[in-house]
């Protein structure tokens, strides 16, 4: 088990080994990736920062209540600090398990708690030249299914 908070481009590949063992019959990579626009405004990019130890000690206790509460040691998360452009890994999270339901709870219970309690601000750029930032905690306003 491992977490971090980077400034670096986060290595996909690297994160998915290490969660592989013979004994994990699933996998689960869940991706957040800065998106193209927020809440009907076009961005072009985001910035995060946090107090770094602080963010790291929390990112931890999430890992590590994921790793009891469904049982596996088997969990790296990658959160990316700094200016990121659209269409760039913000977060990573990669979780194995011998059974496929407990995979995706964990992968699930992380980021919801991630979104909840992590101490990561973000403040989004927009087309026209503003800079805003942006409660994470905040559910996006989402238009009709289509």
């Amino acid at each position: 088990m491992r977490s971090a908070i980077v400034d670096d481009v986060i290595d996909v590949e690297s994160l998915l080994a290490e969660v592989e063992r013979d004994s994990n019959g699933a996998t689960v990579l869940f991706i957040g990736t800065v998106r193209d626009q927020n809440n009907g405004r076009p961005v072009t990019g985001i910035e995060y920062a946090c107090y770094g130890p602080m963010a790291t000690r929390e990112l931890s206790s999430i890992c590590t209540e994921a790793s009891e509460r469904f049982a596996t040691l088997d969990i790296v998360v990658e959160h990316r600090i700094g200016h990121l452009f659209v269409g760039d890994a913000s977060v990573v999270i990669a979780v194995a398990h011998a059974r496929r339901a407990s995979a995706y709870e964990a992968s699930r219970y992380i980021i919801e708690q991630i979104k909840r309690r992590l101490p990561i601000w973000k403040r989004e750029e927009y087309t026209d030249g503003t800079r805003e930032w942006v409660d994470p905690t905040a559910v996006a306003v989402v238009g009709p299914a289509s």
